[in-house]
């Protein structure tokens, strides 16, 4: 979708619509969560602070969030999906992968399928879609901000390299600044360039990362549609007014172990074993610490225990502090095999501390 919670603001108000549109909490600690094109002609992105945002463009509109209507507008789209094909996966509220390879009309290609499923989202619901059509995932996805807003970009099979070549390592999936600055070292910025370089080194370089980057950079992804991906975490976290010391973090941990514990009961036929607690440093470097106990956490309020435990893990300077609070629970398995497996597990933890970037919320 373009510019999709901004894009569904300007449809349900009209005299927002051809004016520069945040949708963001006004205010020093809140971050964009989307930018109307109009917006990001001034240099106003999605994830950007608020208080950067309004600098680089004094006119601008902000628009408070509202993820029940866009997830209202999402499930509609995903009804026009699921008229051509069952195999959809999600990636977010406003974008998916389509498996068309067999569909449930009589379409011929997948690039009629894309223009009639765009057809379809600009009648029923007044807003507009980008697609990308292509042999396999990540060329879709590529593809797909080719020709953005409102438009089709079509890769055919025979197109694959000549379409990778010139484009920059970045594009590809996986390929971060971090990364991006190891393959420049090497001579290394283009697709094209990483293509010719030999694979052997790049394996001696990068592990199995390497021969995934040879790979991409020939158009090669077997990954395939995945109609229904497991949960692997489910989590709620908060960004303050206010940085918080670590001590201070208990209400809040309890608080959102409550409405974590909340989503959890809606998970079907599927346990967690692990309670992770995510922490987000005054100078955006991200910590989280888990902890598997030998018994899963079977209350909200067992699960804040935990998570409030862990911050014992956290070492750092005692005047340490925090903008950020999450808690969440993961290793998910399977209810009727957990019983069975029980007397296998150990109490075990995983602690990470890593630079993070601004908070996004969603």
């Amino acid at each position: 979708m373009d510019a999709f919670y901004a894009s569904v603001e300007q449809r349900d108000d009209p005299s927002l619509r051809g004016r520069p549109v945040a949708v963001a909490w006004r205010g020093a600690r809140s971050v964009v969560c989307a930018a109307s094109y109009e917006a990001r002609v001034f240099g106003v992105r999605s994830a950007m602070p608020a208080i950067r945002a309004e600098r680089l463009c004094p006119q601008l509109v902000f628009v408070p969030p509202d993820f029940v209507r866009y997830k209202a507008v999402s499930r509609q789209i995903r009804e026009i999906f699921a008229r051509h094909t069952d195999l959809i996966e999600p990636l977010s509220l406003d974008e998916a992968y389509l498996d068309v390879t067999v569909t449930k009309t009589d379409l011929p290609s997948a690039t009629a399928t894309a223009e009639a499923i765009r057809s379809a989202i600009r009648e029923e619901t007044q807003l507009t879609a980008s697609a990308g059509v292509a042999p396999n995932k990540f060329l879709a996805k590529i593809a797909s901000d080719f020709r953005k807003p409102d438009g089709l970009f079509v890769v055919r099979p025979h197109q694959v390299e000549a379409f990778l070549t010139p484009l920059p390592v970045g594009r590809l999936p996986g390929v971060g600044k971090v990364m991006e600055a190891k393959l420049a070292a090497l001579g290394i910025t283009t697709v094209g360039e990483l293509r010719a370089f030999a694979q052997v080194i790049l394996e001696q370089r990068f592990g199995r990362w390497g021969r995934r980057l040879h790979e991409l950079s020939r158009g090669i992804d077997e990954h395939a549609v995945q109609p229904e991906r497991p949960t692997l975490q489910i989590s709620a976290e908060d960004t303050f007014e206010h940085d918080l010391l670590l001590e201070d973090l208990e209400p809040h941990i309890r608080r959102l172990a409550e409405k974590a514990w909340a989503g959890y009961q809606r998970e079907d036929r599927r346990v967690a074993r692990t309670v992770v607690l995510k922490l987000k440093t005054a100078d955006f470097h991200t910590l989280t610490r888990s902890l598997t106990p030998a018994q899963r956490p079977m209350s909200a309020n067992e699960m804040a225990d935990i998570a409030c435990a862990l911050r014992e893990r956290v070492e750092r300077p005692v005047d340490s502090r925090y903008r950020l609070v999450g808690v969440g629970l993961a290793g998910f398995v399977a209810q009727d095999s957990y019983q069975a497996q029980t007397d296998l597990f150990a109490s075990s933890g995983e602690d990470q501390d890593t630079p993070g970037r601004p908070y996004s919320k969603s």
